[in-house]
């Protein structure tokens, strides 16, 4: 007999890896509401939801695909490597506005990694009612983790054997039993609920109405037969509203009542009751006792564009707000870029995105994604905007143009010669219009062809209004990051001098609120017979500040060029501040020194002190007596004073934004910037700047610029 090969380990299907088992058993488990495993794309940062359960997708469809460093909770939890607890509906709006704002309702949730320290694989969330206690259990917690490393197993399993990974069919509860020809108990039932004088509904957990009785189809004005299988704001599109959607999804996500008043035209006011469970909801319909004087939340017998296309939702008000959320924090129009292409492309079914601007003439490409052949793409870019081509009259217009297929386009655009070369077999090209002029212009690009019925192109023209707003505000922010760079380097140093019998090395960081441009300074200057150099800090991080301190880099250099010393070059350019009434105060360390002699004499401004490295590696603060800052007081004195500089040490000179942080203490600060200035006596100079900066002074958020300096005497 042939040896039979053992089952699957785990249930998981042969030659696929399947995370649903899994899932579903924490769900039942932990009594919650519902549940998602996100996998990590293995071409690009971003997670994609592989299975659902307990809800419908739709509840978490403006986050089916995210970026991971989107703020949510499964983006942070794989992130991070940590267990990521929201109590309820005021802890997530302070720390995920934007799911707040898209799901306004009591409930907790629960991300957590799907990751070893070495690979990321994903994360999952868990969703429990606003009743869950406001801490998560020790039980949940174990059970929690028990599951995440039961699916890092299987994915690390698949990983290693080659098996796909990949979605699966969503986990939601069957619909009940409603055939009337059932068990005599069950028909009786029917009976009794037909003579009931008010509305009954049974609805999936998708709204998709499973039992109707004849009371229900005579208030809703609907026959019964043509009630079943319907959606409920499908078979009566007065229901097909943002605000009545809103009463069903809270019903759904909190496991609690909820009613709505709503208007069945032309004047019959109706009360609407839902009751939830965990396979649906149960309806109750009757006539409403008060009759509202005011609309609706929309128009009676209009439907939204938004919300229906061929029988499917295109873009609920789930993905608007989660869209409007984001785009009110994309800052540059490369945030602009892929927020839409996150957010808004796989939301319409959309499988390749292409921003465009113009300048001088010419269409600018601004960013673009899923297109198979990029340089196919790229070759736009400079086109002018009299080429006979969409993207150029769309931005020329105005008007919106769709392309069902390539021979579509191809006869529109005759002078298209490769219609196909993109790799695409469908195009939408709308214009992107904010105060009244253009912007510039969105193609959405799909792979088969596609037909653009009037409601889905009334969807996409309203997306670019919202997508104009946003782009306008990303390029004049780009603008001005790119004025205010070249402004900062300008006023800079681009390099320092080489002198004799020194090293010198200087870094530079803006800060990363507001323009990313400051009022730090720092110079180095050779004269005939000694080295100078000077460090400074002007009030403030904005141009005005940027351009006091070209101003007062300017005067040092022209008061040492003639042949001030130390406190003389302070003291006139203290005068100079106070001329210029500029209402900004500096501080400033400058030095001469003479490398002969092995000295530097040194004159401070209200400056932080600088440190002194000596040969034998101990650290001294030269916490000098000084005057005050610059433009404070027009006849300060700023006296100086004289430091040995033998050969081997290294003197540093900072600015204030590397030590202060907030909540922290500056003499500790010192104190540790100190013990990081103690080590190797041969180490490059280069090498020390950076390792004083620190990891956290380089890439975290600075409130304030930094400036550093550093001089060996060799």
């Amino acid at each position: 007999m042939a040896d039979v090969p053992p089952p699957p380990p785990e249930s998981e299907t042969p030659g696929r890896s399947s995370l649903s088992p899994v899932l579903a058993a924490l769900l039942d488990d932990l009594h919650a509401l519902s549940g998602a495993i996100y996998l990590l794309s293995p071409t690009e940062p971003v997670l994609e939801m592989a299975v659902m359960a307990g809800l419908p997708r739709v509840f978490a469809s403006p986050w089916e695909r995210l970026g991971l460093g989107s703020s949510v909770p499964v983006a942070d939890a794989l992130r991070e490597r940590r267990l990521v607890w929201v109590s309820g509906e005021v802890e997530m709006a302070h720390h995920y506005p934007r799911i707040a704002t898209v799901l306004p309702y009591p409930f907790s949730m629960a991300a957590l990694p799907l990751a070893t320290e070495d690979t990321a694989y994903g994360a999952l969330f868990v969703t429990w009612p606003g009743t869950h206690s406001p801490q998560l259990s020790d039980h949940e917690r174990h059970r929690l983790t028990t599951a995440c490393e039961r699916l890092v197993e299987r994915l690390a399993r698949a990983a290693t054997e080659h098996r796909p990974v990949g979605p699966e069919p969503d986990l939601l509860p069957p619909p009940p039993e409603t055939d009337p020809d059932a068990p005599s108990g069950a028909a009786a039932a029917l009976r009794a609920v037909a003579r009931l004088p008010y509305g009954l509904c049974g609805l999936d957990l998708h709204g998709r109405i499973t039992f109707a009785n004849r009371a229900a189809g005579e208030l809703l004005g609907i026959p019964v037969a043509d009630l079943r299988g319907a959606l409920l704001w499908t078979a009566a599109p007065w229901l097909n509203d943002p605000g009545y959607e809103d009463r069903y999804r809270a019903a759904l996500l909190t496991r609690e009542v909820t009613t709505f008043v709503a208007l069945r035209p032309p004047g019959t006011w109706l009360s609407f009751r839902l009751y939830p469970g965990e396979d649906g909801l149960s309806l109750r319909i009757a006539p409403s006792r008060a009759v509202a004087r005011e609309d609706p939340p929309g128009r009676a017998g209009t439907v939204d564009p938004s919300r229906q296309v061929g029988g499917r939702r295109l873009v609920t008000i789930g993905h608007v707000l989660n869209l409007a959320g984001a785009l009110t924090e994309a800052v540059g129009v490369e945030d602009v870029v892929q927020l839409v292409a996150d957010e808004i492309a796989p939301a319409v079914g959309s499988q390749g995105l292409m921003m465009l601007g113009s300048h001088g003439g010419r269409l600018h490409i601004l960013g673009h994604r899923g297109f198979p052949d990029d340089e196919a793409v790229e070759r736009w870019n400079g086109t002018p905007l009299t080429a006979p081509i969409p993207s150029a009259h769309v931005l020329a217009t105005g008007v919106p143009a769709f392309f069902e297929s390539p021979e579509q386009l191809e006869r529109l655009y005759p002078l298209r010669t490769t219609p196909t070369s993109d790799g695409m077999a469908a195009w939408a090209c709308l214009p992107l219009i904010a105060s009244g002029r253009p912007v510039g212009t969105w193609v959405l690009a799909y792979a088969q062809p596609h037909a653009f019925p009037a409601d889905e192109r009334a969807v996409l023209t309203s997306l670019s209004g919202l997508i104009a707003q946003a782009l306008e505000r990303a390029l004049l922010y780009d603008a001005k990051h790119r004025l205010a760079h070249g402004l900062q380097q300008a006023l800079l140093p681009p390099s320092l001098p080489a002198l004799p019998g020194l090293e010198t090395a200087a870094r530079y960081l803006p800060a990363t609120q507001g323009m990313e441009i400051g009022g730090d300074f720092y110079d180095v200057v050779r004269t005939h017979d000694r080295a100078v150099a000077a460090i400074g800090d002007v009030q403030g991080h904005n141009v005005t500040a940027a351009g006091l301190m070209g101003q007062i880099r300017t005067a040092v250099r022209a008061y040492t060029t003639v042949g001030q010393g130390p406190g003389e070059v302070m003291r006139s350019t203290n005068r100079l501040l106070i001329d210029l009434r500029a209402d900004l105060f500096a501080s400033c360390v400058y030095l001469s020194v003479d490398r002969e002699r092995g000295r530097m004499v040194l004159a401070r401004a209200g400056h932080p002190p600088p440190l002194l490295r000596r040969p034998d590696g101990q650290v001294r603060v030269l916490d000098l007596a000084g005057g005050p800052l610059l433009g404070i007081q027009e006849a300060a004195v700023y006296p100086t004073v004289e430091v040995a500089f033998p050969r081997g040490s290294v003197l540093v000179l900072y600015t204030d934004g590397l030590i202060e942080k907030p909540g922290t203490d500056l003499d500790e600060a010192l104190a540790e910037l100190a013990e990081r200035l103690a080590g190797d006596p041969g180490e490059p100079l280069d090498a020390l700047a950076d390792r004083l900066l620190g990891r956290g002074a380089a890439d975290g958020e600075r409130p304030d610029d930094v400036a550093l300096l550093l001089l060996r005497a060799v």
